[in-house]
C-alpha cells in the first residue's frame, strides 16, 4: 500500500510506500529535495505540510521548533504519510539544483592532516561530470563498507575531490580509511547533497566557524568565496581541542596575507598547556568579537554541539535565521541515542 504525496514543486505526484518517509521516497527516485542529516537533527528538509496526514518520528527541537511545528511545518526526513498529502518543501535562497551523480572513484593521493585527520583526494573514473556549490557533501562508499557523508574540501569545478575523514574509534569506516584505505583504491561517490551552500550573490559579511573536521566544506566556502573575488569581510574560525588538532593553519594564514578581507583566528577549547591562542568555546568567542550581525550570513560546520550553541549566540547577536546555514556531523552514534528520545 502506498499513498500519493503532492510536492509542489515536482511536476508528478510522489508515490510513499507504508512505513516510508517523503524524503526516503523523493531521493529513491533521484529527486532534488532539499535535505542534510535525513536524522531530523538540521532541519534542512523542513517542508510545510498543506494538506493530508503525517506521523513524526524522533527529532531535534533544533530541528524543528515547537511554534514552528504548531504553524503546519514538518521535516520531510522524519515525516511518515497517513493519507494523501500535500506539501512544499521551503524554498532556499539562491536555490541550486546539480544533477545527482552516481559515481565510480579512484584514490589517488591520502595525507595526515592531524594525528587523527585524513585527507583522501579522489579523481573520478566514471559518472561525472560532477558539479556542485561550496559547502555541500557526498556519500562516500568503501568496498564491503556502509555508506557515509563526507563534504568536500576542493573547491567546484577542481578535479580532484578532496574529503577530510577523521577517525571515530569503534566506527564501521573511518578506522578502514585511517589504517588501511590505499592509493588505487576504488570508492562510490554519490552527490551532491545539502543545503548549506555559499551564496555567492551575498555582499554582506561572512562569519564561517568550523570544528574539526568541520573544516572541509568550510575550507570550500572560503576558497570559492575568495577566488570568485568577493570583497566583504570573511572571518573564518577553526575551533579544535588542542594544539594536535589543528590543521591547514599556514595555508589560510598565506591565504589571508593574500586577501586583506580575510581573517583566520584558531581556537583552542581544552589547551593541555599554557597558550597564546584565544581559549573558549566558538559560541563565547563569536560573543566576544561581535556586537552584532545582521546583514552577514553564517556557515557552520561541526559537532552538533558546537552548530546549536553558535547558532543560539549567532541569533542573539541579530543574524535573521535564514541567513545561518549549519551542518552538524552527526556520528552513527548520535543518530541512534537521538532516535531513542521520546516522539515529539
Amino acid at each position: 500500500m502506498s499513498f500519493s504525496v503532492s510536492v509542489r514543486q515536482f511536476e508528478a505526484p510522489l508515490p510513499v510506500e507504508m512505513g516510508q518517509t517523503i524524503l526516503e521516497a523523493a531521493l529513491a527516485r533521484d529527486l532534488p529535495y532539499p535535505h542534510g542529516c535525513r536524522s531530523g537533527n538540521c532541519g534542512a528538509c523542513k517542508s510545510e505540510l498543506i494538506s493530508g496526514e503525517v506521523e513524526m518520528s524522533p527529532y531535534s527541537d533544533f530541528a524543528l521548533t515547537e511554534a514552528e511545528k504548531n504553524n503546519g511545518l514538518i521535516l520531510a526526513c522524519r515525516a511518515v504519510p497517513w493519507s494523501d498529502c500535500e506539501v512544499k518543501f521551503l524554498e532556499a535562497d539562491e536555490t541550486v539544483a546539480h544533477p545527482l551523480r552516481h559515481m565510480q572513484c579512484r584514490v589517488v593521493d591520502l595525507a595526515a592532516m592531524t594525528h587523527d585527520i585524513r585527507r583522501i583526494c579522489l579523481e573520478v573514473k566514471s559518472g561525472g561530470p560532477y558539479t556542485f556549490s561550496a559547502g555541500q557533501y557526498a556519500s562516500l562508499e568503501f568496498p564491503g563498507l556502509p555508506a557515509r557523508d563526507y563534504s568536500m574540501a576542493n573547491r567546484p569545478g577542481e578535479t580532484t575531490l578532496e574529503f577530510h575523514i577523521r577517525l571515530l574509534p569503534g566506527g564501521a569506516v573511518t578506522p578502514f580509511v585511517s589504517q588501511t584505505l590505499k592509493v588505487g583504491d576504488r570508492v562510490k561517490v554519490i552527490g551532491p547533497y545539502g543545503t548549506s551552500y555559499l551564496r555567492e550573490k551575498h555582499s554582506g559579511p561572512i562569519i564561517a566557524l568550523a570544528g574539526g573536521s568541520g573544516l572541509a566544506p568550510i575550507k570550500s566556502i572560503v576558497d570559492q568565496a575568495l577566488d570568485i573575488g568577493c570583497k566583504q569581510p570573511i572571518h573564518l574560525y577553526l575551533g579544535v581541542r588542542d594544539e594536535r588538532d589543528l590543521y591547514l593553519e599556514d595555508y589560510f594564514r598565506e591565504r589571508a596575507a593574500a586577501h586583506p578581507n580575510l581573517s583566520f583566528t584558531p581556537v583552542l577549547s581544552e589547551p593541555s598547556s599554557a597558550t597564546a591562542r584565544r581559549t573558549g568555546f566558538l559560541a563565547d568567542i563569536v560573543r566576544q568579537d561581535f556586537d552584532g550581525v545582521d546583514g552577514a550570513k553564517a556557515y557552520l560546520a561541526g559537532p552538533p554541539v558546537m552548530v546549536e550553541t553558535a547558532v543560539s549566540a549567532l541569533e542573539a547577536l541579530g543574524i535573521r535565521k535564514q541567513d545561518c546555514h549549519a551542518d552538524a556531523f552527526y556520528t552513527e552514534a548520535d543518530k541512534a541515542r537521538l532516535s531513542q528520545k521520546v516522539p515529539t
